[in-house]
């Protein structure tokens, strides 16, 4: 980022107001402030004089005007850098995806007269955006719950995944289902990095969700012992139970195999008494996989739904239902340049070109653009305001 944009808050100007002296769009201009993308309709030196002379004439000190177009130094907070940096491939992450969280400023908000912001954390059922593969996960999820199954659902940070499991347990409210959710914070696959959760902790919960007057007994035998009949007692009062842990892919592996033992030893008849749906990112996948010698007894038995992003064919009508429930119409806020650029940045941006077209990475984006215009002072997002973002 150059730092002309420090010298022009320093005059209390801003980029818009830039632009128009130097008969510029205000997103040309913050093409060139954020990335320094210097606009082909008009020479670099023409262009840099003309700015230099804008800036004075607000009465800039020469020193910062003469230090404009340099690069600032980005802010670190006191952040040291790791001593071991990390390359491995397959931990990496676009910058999109990894892109901070984006909030619309009160400015943002007056501006284009939002009352709340479009991608906001959901607050009902209705207003999530049901795609296709977003539909077909979430019916998976039910009917594991309300009947039975084994169920991995595996998406990238940002897919939906939490969304999906609140969604669940809020459909689950008035049904005779009985949801057990362990408590995975600290949780790692192994204790070095942090807490393992191993089957004694599961016992632990089921035992605390289905009878929670009941003293857990102390010995590992006995209380495995006693979680089964607990299951079954409540399963003839009629009651369905299903096991749900989040970040599922820090389970270790010996865990993994457990949950697959409980499956076939907690069962009634022909009943199984405990449903099981795992969530996580996808190294579960890696963790899950076939040639895994150590889980081939799970893999072998788990269905695996992954979260796809959301496809270009669908983001209009995602972004077009995510700004209904803030009061807008899409073209409102967007037009259709602005559209194609974030299918552009986001549709081929992850590893091995893969598509990063995730609601939180379209969100921020969409968030960071909107903040970008109302600056600039733009009527609403276009392609060149995408583009410097």
């Amino acid at each position: 980022m150059k730092r002309l944009k420090q010298v022009l808050a320093s005059v209390g100007k801003g980029q818009a107001d830039l632009a128009r002296a130097v008969k510029l769009s205000p997103a040309a201009i913050a093409q060139l402030i954020n990335h320094g993308q210097w606009p082909k309709s008009i020479p670099m030196n023409q262009l840099a004089w003309g700015i230099t002379e804008y800036l004075m004439q607000q009465g800039a000190e020469f020193d910062a005007v003469r230090a404009a177009f340099e690069e600032m130094e980005p802010a670190r907070a006191n952040a040291q850098a790791p001593a071991t940096p990390e390359n491995n491939h397959e931990t990496q992450e676009c910058p999109d995806m990894l892109m901070a969280k984006q909030v619309l400023r009160p400015d943002t908000k007056r501006a284009f007269n939002l009352h709340r912001d479009p991608f906001d954390d959901l607050k009902s059922a209705d207003e999530m955006y049901l795609s296709p593969d977003i539909r077909y996960i979430r019916e998976s999820m039910y009917q594991t719950a309300r009947h039975d199954g084994f169920l991995a659902v595996v998406g990238e940070s940002g897919a939906g995944k939490s969304t999906l499991r609140r969604d669940l347990a809020h459909r689950l409210r008035n049904e005779p289902v009985i949801v057990i959710e362990p408590y995975v914070l600290g949780m790692e696959d192994n204790d070095t990095r942090g807490k393992t959760l191993k089957a004694t902790h599961i016992a632990e919960s089921v035992m605390a969700a289905v009878a929670p007057l009941e003293k857990a007994k102390s010995s590992p035998e006995a209380r495995f012992a006693q979680m089964h009949a607990t299951l079954k007692a409540s399963h003839g009062a009629g009651f369905r139970h299903v096991l749900i842990i989040e970040e599922a892919h820090s389970l270790p592996i010996p865990t993994l195999k457990h949950l697959k033992r409980m499956r076939d030893q907690l069962e009634h008849g022909f009943d199984k008494l405990l449903s099981i749906i795992l969530i996580g990112q996808p190294e579960l996948l890696i963790k899950l996989s076939p040639r895994n010698g150590d889980v081939r007894e799970v893999a072998q038995r788990i269905e695996i739904a992954q979260l796809q992003p959301i496809t270009v064919g669908d983001l209009d009508a995602h972004l077009a239902f995510r700004c209904k429930h803030a009061g807008k119409q899409l073209d409102e806020l967007i037009d259709a340049s602005g559209v194609q650029a974030i299918i552009e940045r986001l549709g081929s941006s992850g590893k091995d070109g893969a598509s990063q077209l995730y609601p939180l990475a379209i969100g921020n984006l969409f968030n960071a653009a909107l903040n970008l215009a109302a600056e600039i002072g733009e009527s609403r997002i276009t392609a060149d305001v995408v583009k410097g973002v």
